[in-house]
């Protein structure tokens, strides 16, 4: 059995940041525990077909390790990921890191003052545990009737399976999210066959992607203050965006109008375009961006259903609608426990509770960061942080700040920090109440934002600039600090 002063779950976008800046805060004994077997996250693990980003590039990098090499205005994956790597190298994380092993489970000792995790490599004590699986971590696989004896090939887009050739085959896609929006415009040329099934009609809206010429990189690499001016202006432009997510009129009717524009523009056929048209509000699920899906579903072996997915007989995929597609291989582009997160599971508290008992369906946590209960340890991308207009690295980057001074206040005062319940429940309740009347919970459409008892878990509702100040800052009073030095550890 191992000891350190902080465990870090997850290596991806979140736990290299969080490695980062503790360790200029002078915390050296921290372990990073990724179960795969290399950096990324997310961006490891979704290699699907035009795999990219939907925020401007230049917002989508760390603060402390600007790049400015993009090679186009929304970054692919392949170029994500080495940046994402290249970033955990040149801090010299590695020595930090346990690739290919998984937290089996995560325990709070009182008495001794400390996390208790079993993994795969045996158990590790913890004074400090930090939470960066992520909310896109788990795919969520449907509990279709019929699946599991599908004779054909079936994967999720966030697990491709590259080794299966998709040249001629008949193919259906369940799920029209951010994920199919990308990868059924690169798979469309390739197949015989492409069967859409689409519970829900998206709004899509045109990509402003190009690539970044020489010059400008040039200008990012050699003038001062040329990448910070870019950041402000495409930050300012999606800080507009978000301006109608919280009053959703009259500028989301403008976006709305370019939506309605673009789809009039793409698709011909009136029948398709009303199967295409969706009947809420922009802004109320994940806005999508794209030049080329809309006019891909217009091909001649392209089928869009206009229907969930009841069941599959054999090789025959069955619409609730009862449109029927024979198809040999399906592919889920179904999204991830975003609010359900299996992580919930794996950490119990100082009642001897799970978080996912604690919530009972709806997660929150203070400030997305600390839950009332879980001495000592803290969530990065937690409840109540999601916007549909900001990039993660500006919400992770505040709640690494709040994490960081966390532990340096318990660290001097050899103690142990826990939210107040009352902090906890007044900063929800606000949450909430500010919620009420943006697009995210009255634009008329079921989205992910929900959680299983129908409340809003995942979105901010204020600014992207009032999220950063607020969630940064550690304030000593909102939580108890019990002074105690810790039992001896065993060696």
């Amino acid at each position: 059995m191992s000891h350190h002063e902080v465990v870090i779950v997850g290596a991806g976008v979140s736990g290299i940041a969080a490695a980062v800046q503790l360790r200029k805060a002078g915390v050296t004994d921290l372990v990073i525990l990724e179960k795969a077997d290399t950096w990324g996250g997310t961006w490891r693990a979704n290699t699907y077909p035009g795999c990219a980003c939907d925020v401007p590039s230049a917002l989508y990098s760390f603060s402390f390790a600007p790049n400015p090499d993009w090679s186009r205005l929304f970054a692919g994956q392949p170029e994500i990921l080495a940046y994402v790597e290249r970033v955990a190298r040149d801090h010299d994380l590695e020595q930090h890191a346990r690739f290919g092993v998984e937290m089996l489970g995560a325990d709070w000792d009182d008495a001794a003052g400390h996390w208790r995790l079993a993994t795969t490599a045996g158990e590790i004590t913890a004074r400090f545990l930090i939470g960066c699986a992520g909310p896109w971590n788990e795919p969520a696989v449907p509990d279709l009737p019929g699946l599991s004896e599908f004779p054909g090939e079936v994967f999720h887009s966030a697990r491709w399976n590259h080794d299966h050739d998709l040249d001629g085959a008949r193919v259906a896609v369940i799920g029209t999210g951010a994920s199919a929006v990308q990868f059924v415009r690169q798979i469309q040329p390739r197949v015989e066959a492409l069967h859409l099934f689409q519970r829900t009609a998206q709004w899509v809206l045109p990509k402003p992607d190009h690539a970044v010429p020489g010059l400008e990189r040039w200008v990012m690499r050699r003038v001062p203050g040329a990448q910070r001016a870019l950041k402000l202006a495409e930050y300012g432009l999606m800080e507009a965006l978000g301006v109608g997510f919280r009053h959703p009129h009259p500028v989301l009717d403008a976006v709305q109008a370019v939506g309605r524009a673009h789809l009039r523009l793409t698709v011909r056929d009136p029948r398709l375009r009303a199967t295409l048209t969706p009947d809420y509000t922009i802004g109320c699920k994940r806005i999508l961006f794209s030049n080329s899906y809309l006019p891909s579903l217009t091909r001649p072996n392209v089928e869009v259903h206009g229907t969930a997915v009841a069941r599959i007989e054999g090789s025959t995929v069955v619409g609730a609608d009862g449109t029927r597609a024979e198809v040999d291989t399906i592919i889920l582009g179904t999204g991830f426990h975003i609010l359900d997160m299996p992580v919930a599971d794996l950490i119990r508290g100082a009642a001897g509770r799970s978080l996912a008992e604690v919530w009972q369906g709806s997660p929150e946590a203070y400030l997305g960061t600390a839950v009332a209960g879980f001495p000592n340890a803290f969530l990065v991308l937690g409840p109540s942080l999601g916007t549909g207009h900001s990039s993660a690295f500006a919400i992770l980057e505040a709640q690494v700040a709040l994490i960081v001074a966390a532990v340096g206040h318990a660290r001097r005062h050899d103690g142990v920090l826990d939210v107040r319940p009352p902090v906890q429940q007044r900063y929800v309740d606000d949450v909430q109440a500010a919620l009420a009347g943006t697009v995210y919970n009255t634009g008329g459409c079921a989205s992910y934002y929900r959680d299983v008892n129908g409340r809003n878990s995942f979105n901010w509702p204020w600014s992207t600039g009032a999220l950063m100040r607020r969630v940064s800052t550690f304030d000593p009073a909102d939580y108890t600090l019990t002074t105690r030095l810790p039992e001896e550890i065993p060696a």
